[in-house]
């Protein structure tokens, strides 16, 4: 019988290992997995990479993550916003490497992982800095600059409701970057609401099949 359900949040994150790269949904704080996060705060695991939308808000989720020197380096698009104080302090101090990737181009290679992709060709960042040392290319008389998938070892997750099979459904703006991280990490770890019985999702409103979802747990 497959069940992937797992009843502790410590549980499931134990997987994550020293130098591992971890996905992490969210927009701002919508979709933010915060006890996911609050988990592998208090779990062993350093020399993070992390793959987010933004680097944290104030000093809890993501940025209490980054403040508890677990996380060597961050991929996201917004690094600064009004309240981004943990980041800033630690980028001014060279305590965190930081790789800027505009926000179209972030969601693409995280889906070219997903679908198989070698690489992807895009428009945005064509002659600015993002765009040195990288490889460009005229299609059809206009201009792109080759990005390589992004991919983790762990992708974590916040849905609105599952079951034991790992399937997802996910609650307005809190579908956000879960679902195409869920398809560009080898272990995705999904915190649910509510796990339901097998049959109790509408199929057609499960947006993350449970083949992309190892473990699930509900906070």
């Amino acid at each position: 019988m497959i069940d992937k359900t797992i009843l502790s949040l410590k549980e499931a994150i134990r997987k994550i290992k020293d130098g591992d790269t971890v996905m992490i949904g969210g927009f701002g704080n919508a979709g933010q997995p915060e006890e996911l996060i609050q988990a592998l705060i208090d779990h062993d695991a350093g020399n993070l990479t992390i793959i987010s939308n933004n680097a944290g808000n104030g000093y809890h989720g993501l940025a209490a993550l980054l403040k508890s020197g677990k996380v060597k380096k961050i991929i996201c698009s917004f690094p600064r916003q009004h309240d981004s104080y943990v980041f800033d302090e630690l980028y001014l101090a060279g305590n965190i490497e930081l790789e800027l990737v505009p926000q179209g181009n972030l969601a693409c290679r995280i889906e070219a992982t997903g679908s198989g992709l070698g690489a992807i060709f895009t428009p945005t960042g064509y002659g600015t800095s993002l765009a040195e040392g990288k490889e460009t290319r005229e299609i059809n008389g206009k201009h792109y600059v080759l990005e390589y998938p992004l991919r983790a070892d762990v992708a974590l997750i916040k849905a609105y409701k599952g079951d034991r099979w790992g399937n997802l459904v996910y609650r307005k703006t809190g579908r956000n970057f879960g679902p195409i991280m869920a398809m560009a990490a080898e272990i995705t770890i999904a915190q649910v609401q509510e796990t339901l019985l097998l049959g109790d999702l509408d199929p057609e409103h499960i947006i993350t099949p449970g083949i992309f979802v190892q473990h699930v747990v509900q906070v």
